[in-house]
């Protein structure tokens, strides 16, 4: 067997290479869905364990990943400094350590209340127990916990209205889009309409909302209460716009080529656009519906906080009228919770655009 001159057979230094390709083969593919998820620092990291040069990507990582994270600590710092020399009527503006020991107050406090509901359900359970040993079925009761909505819980209400909301303007949207693209008559019928009420606050879409609800809505279930189901609408109709303007104009965007073809073949109308208009109008479309959630994410905030919708909006105006000591702090980790869930909510949107229309840039 021939030997190198180092004396490493040459066949394991074919196999060593063949390996290092893979694994930045494997790297170089993830990398776009890292991407999507904000995680692309963690790119130049792989690349330097798989053994490329350190130097040659210490670069992208002082761009992806120091940073930014110099950014957040010049701003964290800038708060710890500046927030004190403020005070207002519930005493100085807290700064990052209050706010992050506030928010240590309020996951124990869901954790206290998670307790308290297990505890009554298993006194419930074996209440029930005892009265069916002792032959008294009759009197077997099963009640729900009532405990007030902890601080989890209304992030968790949260996240339902805006997905309902979210739902409904998508429902609305995308067909109106499809068929304004399409039709210019269509579209010269629904251009006015959206010019006037895209700029509508939710201010002024709540009163009337309200209303219509509370007049047509009367038997309220459980699962979706009035409140929910107004803040919801409220949100439709302030986020449908983005969704709507972008499918049009991704509709209307489509090659020439492909809807001559498809008039020549003769394709039904439905054919017509699950096969060709949608495919290729869907990266502007996944636009629209990434504006949308944004949009339906900031305005949710403000209808929660007059529908009393027990969510994040509902916690920031009880602590605004409730004016104690830890109110301020309490509102700031609230601040903070929406502005990183709408983060996440539009990675989790790109992520979608990303899976469905093959495509990873930005």
């Amino acid at each position: 067997m021939a030997m190198s001159t180092t004396g490493v057979d040459p066949e394991t230094i074919r196999a060593k290479e063949a390996r290092r390709e893979r694994r930045f083969t494997l790297i170089n593919k993830s990398a776009g869905w890292l991407s999507v998820f904000g995680l692309g620092f963690v790119v130049p990291l792989l690349r330097m364990a798989a053994g490329d040069s350190a130097k040659s990507q210490m670069g992208e990582l002082v761009q992806s990943l120091v940073v930014p994270l110099t950014g957040i600590f010049i701003f964290i710092a800038a708060w710890a400094v500046l927030a004190p020399q403020v005070n207002t009527s519930l005493g100085a503006i807290p700064g990052p350590v209050a706010v992050a020991r506030e928010a240590a107050s309020l996951w124990d406090a869901h954790v206290a209340e998670r307790e308290k509901a297990a505890d009554f359900y298993a006194r419930q359970e074996d209440r029930n127990a005892k009265l069916e040993a002792q032959g008294k079925a009759d009197r077997v009761k099963w009640r729900d916990y009532t405990g007030s909505p902890t601080y989890i819980d209304q992030i968790v209400t949260s996240l339902k209205t805006v997905a309902l909301g979210f739902i409904f303007a998508t429902i609305v949207a995308v067909p109106l889009g499809i068929a304004s693209g399409l039709s210019r008559a269509v579209n010269g019928a629904l251009n006015p309409l959206i010019q006037i009420f895209k700029p509508v606050s939710p201010l002024a879409w709540l009163p009337i909302v309200t209303m219509v609800v509370s007049a047509t809505y009367v038997d309220a279930s459980e699962a979706l209460p009035k409140s929910m189901l107004i803040s919801a609408i409220v949100v439709t109709l302030c986020s449908l716009w983005p969704t709507l303007i972008n499918t049009a104009l991704g509709v209307a965007s489509v090659d020439k080529d492909l809807t001559n073809v498809s008039r020549v073949l003769q394709l039904p109308t439905w054919k017509f656009v699950s096969k060709v208009i949608l495919p290729s109008s869907l990266p502007l479309i996944f636009t629209g519906l990434r504006l949308s959630l944004g949009v339906g994410w900031m305005v949710l905030i403000a209808a929660e906080m007059l529908s009393q919708n027990p969510g994040l909006g509902k916690f920031v105006w009880d602590e605004f009228q409730n004016g104690s000591s830890s109110s301020l702090a309490k509102i700031i980790v609230a601040v903070l919770t929406i502005g990183v869930i709408g983060f996440l909510l539009d990675r989790l949107m790109y992520a979608l655009q990303a899976a469905f229309t093959f495509s990873n840039q930005r």
